[in-house]
């Protein structure tokens, strides 16, 4: 039942009945324990205050509830919003939702609204994958993306921590993870990353740094093979995860890496003969 309504998208998620509430109290209201969003714009958030403060809430939040107070399961920058804006209490509809269903909605909300940093953006994906046993097609199916983006997207998780907060922050983007994605020894990689941020790199710039510091290697090193790279890339596109390809004269070995039970789990069943 639940890769069925995900694949539906988050309408077929969204209760078609809900009890409607005049008002509800923000003081009664709790966050959502699975909002995959961590990071909250500040200035958005203003602007959003400045709207309701003259137009009021137009959207009714959903919430569920828990015990004598609601969580909210969607609206939650609306009701941040309206706390900024000086109001008590906010138009809401109330369901009863399971944990399950609630995480569903929640991630793919925010996934569709495309509001989320990258990392968090990641993250959802790799958490719809764990937690539902989706592939990578039917979380971009639900999230309306190609196959390759979600892939690429939840590669960058195989990123060191510190450059991570780097792209949650804003201070490297997309483009500057690609190319610290093809640097593999860790320690080079997070120097690169650092410099970048120091010197606010272009990736084109923080390209050429990385080409430049290949080619200082030492005599001896190896250098390597484009086509062995692009195999690689390949394969990362098809498993989400990092891949090593040792080639030499037509033998070697294929290097998947995961990073949780779960993720060891996802890539088994995407190789498991039908």
């Amino acid at each position: 039942m639940t890769r069925k309504a995900l694949g539906k998208g988050l309408k077929a998620l969204i209760p078609a009945k809900a009890e409607a509430h005049d008002r509800i109290p923000l003081s009664q209201i709790r966050p959502n324990p699975y909002q995959p969003r961590k990071h909250f714009d500040q200035d958005r958030l203003q602007e959003l205050a400045d709207s309701i403060r003259a137009h009021g809430v137009i959207e009714p939040i959903l919430v569920r509830p828990d015990g004598e107070n609601y969580e909210i399961v969607m609206g939650e920058r609306r009701c941040r919003a309206s706390e900024l804006a000086g109001l008590e209490d906010i138009p809401a509809m109330v369901q009863e939702l399971s944990d399950e269903k609630m995480m569903q909605i929640s991630l793919i909300e925010n996934l569709q609204r495309e509001d989320l940093n990258v990392v968090e953006e990641a993250t959802g994906y790799k958490k719809l994958m764990d937690e539902f046993s989706l592939t990578q097609e039917e979380v971009a199916e639900v999230v309306g993306k190609r196959r390759s983006s979600i892939a690429n997207t939840v590669r960058l998780l195989s990123l060191d921590d510190s450059i991570l907060e780097h792209l949650a922050a804003g201070s490297l983007t997309r483009g500057h993870a690609k190319v610290l994605l093809g640097v593999d020894e860790g320690a080079w990689r997070r120097r690169l990353a650092q410099r970048a941020v120091e010197d606010q790199l272009s990736v084109r710039a923080l390209e050429k740094l990385a080409a430049a510091e290949r080619n200082s290697v030492p005599r001896g090193t190896s250098e390597p093979d484009p086509e062995v790279v692009s195999i690689e890339e390949k394969l990362e596109e098809v498993f989400g995860t990092k891949v090593r390809l040792h080639y030499k004269k037509g033998r070697g070995r294929i290097e998947i890496q995961y990073y949780s039970d779960e993720e060891l789990e996802r890539i088994l069943e995407m190789v498991k003969a039908p």
